[in-house]
C-alpha cells in the first residue's frame, strides 16, 4: 500500500513537472483568487474596527454659558445622569477645556499666539454624555431635547447612526464586490485545473493503456490527477501566506496611523486565527480543485 500510494505521488508531481507553464498559471490564479479571498477579511476587520472607533467616540455634547455657577451645572449632571439612557456624564469646566486646547494645538504656535491675544478664556464649560446603548440614541436626544435649562447654550447632536450605517454599507459594498471577483477567479481556476488534468492524461494515454492491459486498478490510475489538484491547492496556500503576511507588513504602519490610539492590528489577528483562516482556504479549495480533477479525470482516462 505504501509502495503504491508513493509511486501516485511520484506520478503526481512528474505530471506536475512536465506541465509545468500550465501547472504554473494553476497556482498564480489560484493565488490571485486567494488573495481576493483574504481581502475581504481584511476589509472585514478594518469596517469592524471603524465601527468600533466610532462608537467609543460617540457622545453627546451640552455646551453652558460661561456664566453658569458650578451648583447649577452639577445639578444639571445629576439631572441627566438619571436618564436611563445615559451610560455617564462627564463635567469639563472653562479650565479644563482650556487646557485641553492648548494641548491640542501645542505644535500649531498661530492658534496659541491669537489665543494670547485674546487675553481671557472664550470657551465654555461643557457636559460630555455617553449614550447607555447606541440602539436608544435617538431617545436619548428626545429626552435632552426636553430638558429647559437656562445654563444651556448650545447642542451638539451629531448624528452617528447615519455615519455607522454608510460605514456599514461601504464595506458590503466592498465585499460584495470582492466576492464577485473570488467568484471569478475560482471558476477560471477550476476551468484551468480541469484542462491541466485533461493535457496531463492525454500526454499520457498510452501509459494508460499499459496500465490498463496490465491490471491496473481505476483508482491507481486516477489517484495521481486527482493528487495534482490537492499539490496545486498546497502550494497556492503555502505562496498565498508568504506574500499576505508580506503585504500586511507594509500595510499596518499606514492602518496604525489611521486608527490612532485604537488596536487594530491586523498582522495580530491573521496571526492568532493563521489555522481557521487558512485551513479552512485549502480545506475549500482543496475541494473545489478534486471536484475538478474528477471530473476531468472520469472524461477523459477511459482510453
Amino acid at each position: 500500500m505504501f509502495l503504491s500510494l508513493a509511486r501516485i505521488i511520484k506520478f503526481s508531481i512528474e505530471d506536475i513537472y512536465r506541465n509545468i507553464w500550465l501547472s504554473l498559471v494553476t497556482v498564480i490564479l489560484l493565488i490571485l483568487a486567494l488573495f481576493s479571498i483574504n481581502m475581504l477579511l481584511v476589509v472585514k476587520v478594518i469596517g469592524q474596527a471603524a465601527v468600533e472607533a466610532v462608537k467609543e467616540k460617540i457622545d453627546i455634547n451640552l455646551f453652558l454659558k460661561n456664566e453658569s455657577k458650578e451648583d447649577e451645572i452639577l445639578a444639571l449632571k445629576g439631572e441627566i445622569s438619571a436618564l436611563k439612557e445615559v451610560k455617564s456624564v462627564t463635567y469639563i469646566s472653562k479650565e479644563e477645556a482650556m487646557a485641553n486646547f492648548i494641548d491640542k494645538h501645542k505644535d500649531n504656535p498661530e492658534i496659541l499666539q491669537a489665543l494670547r491675544e485674546l487675553g481671557n478664556n472664550p470657551l465654555a464649560p461643557i457636559l460630555v454624555i455617553k449614550p447607555a446603548n447606541l440602539d436608544i440614541l435617538d431617545n436619548l436626544i428626545n429626552r435632552l431635547n426636553t430638558i429647559s435649562n437656562d445654563i444651556i447654550e448650545s447642542r451638539n447632536f451629531t448624528n452617528y447612526k447615519m455615519l455607522l450605517n454608510k460605514i456599514n454599507d461601504i464595506t458590503n459594498k466592498v465585499s460584495d464586490a470582492g466576492l464577485v471577483l473570488s467568484a471569478i477567479f475560482v471558476l477560471i481556476t477550476v476551468l484551468v485545473v480541469f484542462n491541466s488534468i485533461r493535457v496531463a492524461i492525454y500526454t499520457h494515454r498510452r501509459e494508460i493503456m499499459i496500465m490498463r492491459l496490465v491490471g491496473a486498478s481505476h483508482w491507481f490510475i486516477q489517484m495521481p490527477y486527482l493528487l495534482s489538484g490537492v499539490f496545486y491547492t498546497l502550494i497556492g496556500v503555502l505562496s498565498i501566506m508568504g506574500i499576505f503576511y508580506l503585504f500586511l507588513t507594509l500595510l499596518q504602519p499606514y492602518l496604525e496611523a489611521f486608527f490612532v490610539g485604537y488596536n487594530v492590528n491586523l498582522l495580530e489577528y491573521f496571526y492568532g486565527n493563521v489555522f481557521t483562516i487558512f485551513g479552512v482556504q485549502f480545506l475549500g479549495v482543496a475541494l473545489i480543485n478534486i471536484l475538478a480533477s474528477l471530473l476531468a479525470v472520469r472524461k477523459y482516462s477511459r482510453v
